[in-house]
């Protein structure tokens, strides 16, 4: 990208005019995917790299249907529930797409979905030795966060809720918290349900947001995407241009000296 982007996003020193990130599963078909990719603006999209039919090499498949040349892949690990899996998708992702940049997912527990802190940890340890450029996603843990930036990852991704809930997000104190710490970009991943709620992050300081289901998922997924797109600006431009403090009491919003007064009403007899 070039160096005159106003206000890029910037992740391992590559440059980004948008801050909407994009996931490519549950589009209910491809058509559906690539149409609100285009609309989003989205210049980075994930591809859960277990959940390709890699033993049927010549079936037509997701990757097939993404412009690589316009595109900047993030391969993950959706679908690793231990170090072990991690590292092996994380190869894998990286053979298949020349690339070393991972979000990383480390998910053992079906039913809610919700990141291993200590496997995070642990497997984004040995992927940065292995030079990955490591995207970890992780609950809205402040001190989990700043662990996961001195050792060395690109950004950190907390949850606004539960993946696929579409319930907002219930962690923006902790996510403040975050922003206010952090050094490097901070991406807001999983719950979002509505543009309102990326504004949200985006107005509290947050880097980005990454969107999947609310999107795949919507009556109109192209329509939702350039709404989506439109929150994301809105909430950056809130933050940039600095809202009001919030107060206990009403403030007139009208001068309240020199107002002109009505004309004294004469009194009868």
């Amino acid at each position: 990208m070039s160096a005159q982007i106003p206000d890029p996003l910037v992740i391992a020193g590559k440059e980004f005019r948008s801050r909407l990130i994009l996931g490519t599963g549950k589009y209910r078909t491809m058509e559906d995917m690539v149409v609100a990719v285009e609309a989003s603006g989205a210049e980075m999209i994930t591809v859960a790299i277990r959940r390709l039919p890699l033993d049927k090499p010549n079936e037509t498949n997701l990757m097939d249907y993404i412009d690589w040349s316009r595109y900047h892949i993030l391969p993950n690990t959706a679908g690793c529930k231990t170090v072990d899996e991690v590292l092996f998708t994380a190869r894998l992702a990286r053979e298949l797409t020349g690339s070393n940049w991972l979000k990383l997912e480390v998910i053992p527990d079906p039913q809610y979905l919700l990141p291993d802190p200590i496997g995070t940890l642990h497997a984004a340890e040995q992927l940065l030795q292995e030079r990955f450029i490591v995207l970890p996603y992780i609950h809205a843990d402040p001190i989990l966060a700043r662990q996961l930036e001195e050792i060395g990852c690109a950004t950190v991704m907390p949850l606004g809720s539960p993946i696929g809930s579409g319930r907002g997000i219930f962690t923006l104190e902790e996510i403040q918290i975050i922003v206010a710490n952090a050094h490097v970009p901070v991406v807001v991943d999983a719950g979002l349900g509505a543009p309102s709620e990326a504004s949200l992050a985006l107005e509290v300081g947050a880097d980005a947001v990454l969107v999947n289901t609310a999107i795949a998922q919507a009556t109109d997924p192209a329509g939702m995407a350039r709404a989506f797109r439109l929150g994301v600006e809105a909430g950056r431009q809130a933050y940039l241009s600095g809202r009001i403090p919030r107060k206990e009491l009403a403030e007139a919003s009208s001068p309240v000296e020199g107002v002109a007064a009505p004309p004294a009403t004469r009194s009868r007899a």
